[in-house]
């Protein structure tokens, strides 16, 4: 069985073009980020702006492995704004933060190579 970050595995199941229009995946700049020590894998609890429409969301997000608390204020980064909030532990996780899994299986976060304004959807 392949898992979700394993490069090698084959496509997920086709779906249609408004099944994807459902899913929100908006632009966010992180406005402040705090250690997360209760969570199961090296993570940080992140307050993302989105704009607003959307405002200031609460993220938990597995990707201490790879960046530094320091270089995280101000950086853009790609959120799921639609699902329903998670609790993660003692955490309220409001949006689904997006990355992929490096060699390592570590989270890169997915962001867009130049600024775009924050709420901006993709498309």
């Amino acid at each position: 069985m392949h898992l979700a970050h394993d490069p090698d595995a084959p496509a997920a199941e086709e779906i249609a073009f408004g099944d994807f229009l459902k899913v929100d995946i908006r632009i966010g700049m992180i406005v402040a980020a705090e250690e997360f020590p209760e969570a199961r894998k090296p993570s940080y609890r992140l307050r993302i702006d989105f704009g607003p429409a959307i405002g200031e969301k609460k993220s938990c997000a597995q990707i201490a492995a790879n960046y530094h608390i320091d270089e995280l204020v101000g950086r853009q980064v790609a959120a799921v704004v639609n699902f329903p909030p998670r609790q993660i532990g003692p955490a309220m996780s409001e949006v689904l933060t997006l990355g992929f899994a490096d060699k390592a299986g570590e989270v890169v976060l997915f962001a867009p190579d130049v600024k775009v304004p924050n709420g901006s959807r993709l498309f």
